[in-house]
């Protein structure tokens, strides 16, 4: 592993533990035992640092996106899934964490999105493809405003005028709010495999 790949895990670590504003450049170099010239050398700046972790967890999310594909009986099991995945994922990242990514996130994630090489964007068209193809998703959506009403979607946990730090750490109301829009683009096929894995988990779920 080289220094930039455990400058980036060791700062991604400290930033959900901490907080990005909190972490600075001296003290993640102590923690790993080096010079803050060294990190310099490798990152040109914070932001620059911040784009390298936000980068590596959208890489991590994508390994265990794809593993729970591979896993997964249909494409509703697998959404389902990760959906839990990802509010697990909040509700271990520190208030601290989730109030800076609230003022970071846009930016640094459109710019990952959209011009960095990260084929997250179009792991989502993938998804939804597969899903019309199981007969799970309605054939007349558009796929291309179905992928950026998701991509948007994924942001409002983030957006304080949506979600308080509070509502985060209620797995409910994150859970209500993914799979009402799911049922909006589901067939009576994907509608009945929502409600059972839903039923299956204990879930109530608002229609």
């Amino acid at each position: 592993m080289d220094y930039r790949q455990k400058i980036t895990e060791e700062a991604a670590l400290m930033f959900r533990t901490y907080g990005i504003r909190a972490v600075t450049m001296d003290m993640l170099a102590n923690r790993m035992g080096i010079s803050k010239k060294t990190i310099y050398e490798v990152f040109r700046d914070k932001d620059e640092l911040l784009q390298g972790v936000l980068r590596l967890m959208i890489l991590r999310q994508k390994e265990v996106m794809n593993k729970i594909l591979d896993e997964s009986e249909n494409v509703i099991e697998a959404i389902l899934k990760m959906l839990d995945k990802m509010i697990d994922h909040l509700q271990f990242m520190s208030p601290a964490f989730q109030l800076d990514i609230r003022r970071y996130h846009n930016e640094f994630a459109d710019r990952l999105n959209s011009g960095e090489g990260i084929p997250f964007y179009q792991d989502k068209v993938e998804i939804i493809k597969k899903g019309i193809k199981e007969g799970l998703f309605r054939k007349d959506i558009d796929i291309d405003i179905t992928n950026k009403c998701i991509t948007e979607v994924l942001k409002i946990p983030y957006d304080k005028n949506v979600f308080s730090t509070d509502d985060l750490h209620d797995k409910d109301v994150l859970r209500n709010f993914y799979i009402n829009y799911l049922r909006g683009i589901s067939t009576p096929k994907g509608l009945d495999l929502i409600n059972h894995y839903e039923k299956n988990a204990g879930q109530t779920l608002n229609r």
